[in-house]
């Protein structure tokens, strides 16, 4: 009886799944699809991931609740948010390929829609510029995005980039030593920095 209903339920989860697929592929061809989403499997945590016709638009952690990130993609993007692994796909590969070890540089383009225009803007998009396996102080990124004295406003930047690990603020690091706060939480960013290599006694 047990065996009949685990298999009953895994039939009803493949068939909900094919579902979804069709409404979306649906969706897809009437071009009703503006963003679409999915999650990943990570070793910092299940990922929710979303990409626009532009690139990947946003990255969140677990600790973000899905309806959550989803409401901020409705609000500030299109209501048209529907979840679509083929539209995530170039993503999803790129971090399965990160996470173990055989990606340097991501190759997904980033839709930078949630972004601020202007300083907040320049701090994250010379974030991304950060090699693998390099890291930059808060200082030398305000510098690099133009303003030399804005440290403290290149932190805040960084605290609210919506793509994380794909543009790395993990790779940036406080003058005085250590590895500084994160708003995925510092375990995390430690995780990031020794899976690069970037982090050092």
């Amino acid at each position: 009886m047990r065996e009949l209903r685990i298999r009953w339920t895994d039939e009803l989860e493949t068939a909900s799944r094919r579902a979804a697929e069709r409404v979306a592929e649906r969706a897809r061809r009437a071009g009703l699809v503006d963003v679409g989403y999915a999650e990943v499997d990570s070793p910092v945590g299940r990922l929710l991931v979303a990409a626009t016709r532009g690139g990947l638009v946003r990255v969140a952690y677990p600790e973000e609740p899905v309806d959550h990130v989803l409401e901020e993609l409705a609000e500030t993007i299109s209501p048209r948010v529907l979840e679509d692994h083929r539209i995530t796909d170039p993503v999803r590969r790129d971090l399965d390929a990160y996470f173990e070890g055989r990606l340097r540089r991501f190759r997904a383009a980033v839709d930078w829609a949630l972004t601020h225009p202007g300083f907040s803007r320049r701090v994250l998009e010379e974030t991304a510029r950060i090699p693998f396996g390099s890291v930059a102080t808060y200082g030398e990124l305000a510098r690099r995005a133009g303003s030399p004295r804005a440290a403290r406003a290149a932190g805040n930047a960084l605290h609210d980039n919506p793509v994380p690990i794909v543009v790395p603020c993990h790779r940036v690091v406080p003058s005085t030593g250590g590895i500084g706060q994160y708003g995925g939480q510092e375990w995390r960013k430690a995780f990031l920095l020794e899976l690069e290599g970037a982090l050092h006694g």
